[in-house]
C-alpha cells in the first residue's frame, strides 16, 4: 500500500512537472515568436517616446530657467555696483561671484 501511495505521488508530481514545464515553454515561445517580439518592440518604443517627450520639456523648462539667470547677470554687468577701488563686475550663479577686471584682463 505505501508504494502505490507514493507511486501515485510521483506520477502526480511528473504530470504536475510536466504541466508546468510545457506551459512555460509555450509562452517563451510565443514571446519569441515574431508577433511576440514586434508586440514588445511597439509597447518598448511608445514607451521611449513618452519618456523622450517628458526629457525634452524637462530640458526646454531649465533651458529657459538658465536663459533667465544669465539675462540677469548680463544686466547686472552693464551696470556694475558702486564701490570703492577699481571697478568690479557682479555675475550672477548659484552664487553671486565678484571678478575684479584687473584680473580678468577687462
Amino acid at each position: 500500500m505505501r508504494r502505490l501511495f507514493w507511486l501515485s505521488v510521483g506520477a502526480g508530481a511528473g504530470i504536475y512537472a510536466t504541466h508546468r514545464v510545457k506551459r512555460r515553454v509555450e509562452r517563451i515561445a510565443q514571446a519569441w515568436s515574431p508577433g511576440g517580439v514586434a508586440a514588445r518592440a511597439v509597447t518598448a518604443g511608445q514607451g521611449a517616446g513618452d519618456r523622450l517627450r517628458h526629457f525634452a520639456l524637462d530640458v526646454r523648462t531649465e533651458m529657459r530657467a538658465r536663459e533667465a539667470q544669465l539675462r540677469e547677470a548680463a544686466r547686472m554687468d552693464e551696470a556694475p555696483p558702486d564701490a570703492e577701488g577699481p571697478p568690479r563686475r557682479v555675475l550672477r550663479a548659484p552664487r553671486y561671484t565678484i571678478i575684479d577686471d584687473e584680473k580678468d584682463g577687462h
